[in-house]
């Protein structure tokens, strides 16, 4: 899929997430009608969550505050949720990924194909740090569709928090310039490594 991607610096596109042997935590951010809904539930319901629009999801926390702004930045983001799946249906996502866009050089057509055939997408972004300032490493986010996002309402989920408390006080900390304190708050994230075989949007080498 980008055979490119990481040749340069591979170190800087580690997956970095909370996990234990059987799960992976990922991060979302909805309005108070699908979070609460969620929560509920401990599994996204249909309606209002709409089953066939793409869903990302998030490993990096810093990266769900930055793109939620901690809960504050809209109605539609102030929910933030963390999702603990199965490590098998993460695998499965890494290994029917194509990037979410096409590699310099790359033919369109070969492009096409290949998102023809995928339902899961990942793009790398800046991770962030405590200011939510970018940093050299990048972050994963994985777009799920088609059988993918049945696969993980359906499937994967093992359970469904609110953390949103949490990224409240970890904000108001670091605005009271308690970076330490804020800091000691935050979950441990350790680099993760894919035990399959994983998709083209992955690949360290040609």
């Amino acid at each position: 899929m980008n055979p490119k991607l990481m040749i340069d610096a591979p170190e800087l596109f580690h997956i970095r997430a909370s996990y234990t042997d059987d799960t992976i935590r990922v991060y979302q951010a909805y309005s108070d009608l699908i979070g609460k809904s969620a929560l509920a539930a401990n599994r996204f319901v249909s309606p209002p969550f709409k089953m066939d629009r793409m869903t990302w999801i998030k490993p990096s926390f810093l990266w769900m505050m930055y793109r939620a702004g901690w809960g504050l930045k809209d109605s539609g983001q102030n929910v933030i949720l963390a999702i603990d799946i199965k490590r098998e249906g993460f695998e499965w996502a890494l290994a029917h990924a194509c990037l979410s866009r096409a590699d310099d050089g790359m033919p369109h057509e070969t492009w096409q194909r290949l998102k023809d055939s995928a339902p899961v997408r990942i793009q790398w972004d800046p991770e962030r740090d405590l200011l939510l300032r970018p940093q050299a490493s990048r972050s994963i986010q994985i777009g799920l569709s088609k059988d993918a996002v049945a696969r993980y309402v359906n499937d994967w989920i093992v359970g469904i928090s609110d953390i949103t408390p949490l990224a409240q006080q970890i904000h108001g900390l670091i605005e009271a310039n308690d970076l330490p304190g804020a800091k000691a708050l935050l979950p441990l994230e350790r680099v993760y490594q894919p035990q399959t075989s994983i998709g083209m949007a992955l690949a360290a080498t040609a």
